[in-house]
């Protein structure tokens, strides 16, 4: 299993509960609840993450 670096949103206040996502994998991007670094994570491949961000960015999610 790949070693996962995570990380917050440049936004995130240290303190506030968020998502952690971790891109250093070149075909996976991880994504975690930050109050829980030792539970589940979903993986995703790195394309999919891709189409995700791009939807988001012309607002059809």
């Amino acid at each position: 299993m790949p070693d996962f670096e995570y990380r917050k949103s440049n936004y995130s206040d240290e303190a506030a509960e968020c998502v952690e996502i971790a891109t250093n994998v070149p075909t996976t991007v991880a994504i975690r609840d930050s109050k829980d670094p030792d539970g589940a994570s979903l993986q995703l491949r790195a394309t999919t993450w891709g189409f995700f961000q791009a939807a988001l960015l012309e607002g059809k999610l």
